[in-house]
C-alpha cells in the first residue's frame, strides 16, 4: 500500500487532511466475483470489493458532519471497486474512493463576499469598449450619399 493513500490498519481510514478517522469496525465489507474478462481466474476469485459507511450511525462523525454528509450522500455511503484483478488492490481502489467522496461532502465553501469594481477598473472597462466600438464602425462599408 502506498503512504500516499488511504490505510486501512487496525486504526481506521483517514479522511483527506482532517483528523477524521473511521474506525475500521465502521467499515462493512463485502465480496463477489467480478464480471467480464479474465477467464478461469475471474470465475473463481472474489475479487470486486464493495464497501459500506452507515452514516447515520456513525459514532465517529460530529452531529453537524453527520446533517452535512446525510444531506449530500444519504443514510449510507456504498462504493464498489472492481477495476484491478487484485482483491487487495480492490481493497485500496475503495477505501481511496470512500475517502474522497467523505471529503468532498465534508468540504465547507465559504459564502462569496460581493466586491464593488474600482474606479480605475470601471473606467478600464469603459475605455476598451470604446475601442471595440471604434474598431467595429471602422469595418462597416461606407454609407453611399445621395
Amino acid at each position: 500500500m502506498s503512504s500516499a493513500g488511504p490505510t486501512s490498519d487496525g486504526d481506521g481510514l483517514r479522511v483527506g487532511r482532517r483528523r477524521l478517522v473511521i474506525p475500521s469496525a465502521e467499515l462493512e465489507w463485502r465480496f463477489s466475483s467480478s464480471g467480464g474478462p479474465g477467464g478461469q481466474h475471474a470465475n473463481t476469485a472474489n475479487t470486486r470489493v464493495e464497501l459500506v459507511f452507515d452514516i447515520a450511525n456513525s459514532g465517529v462523525l460530529s452531529s453537524r458532519q453527520r446533517a452535512l454528509v446525510l444531506e449530500r450522500l444519504g443514510p449510507t455511503l456504498r462504493v464498489v471497486a472492481s477495476d484491478e484483478r487484485s482483491q487487495a488492490r480492490n481493497r485500496q481502489i475503495a477505501l481511496e474512493r470512500l475517502a474522497q467522496r467523505l471529503d468532498e461532502a465534508l468540504r465547507v465553501e465559504r459564502p462569496r463576499r460581493p466586491t464593488v469594481p474600482t474606479k480605475a477598473s470601471r473606467e478600464r472597462r469603459l475605455r476598451a469598449k470604446q475601442l471595440r466600438s471604434t474598431r467595429k464602425q471602422e469595418r462597416r462599408p461606407p454609407v453611399p450619399e445621395n
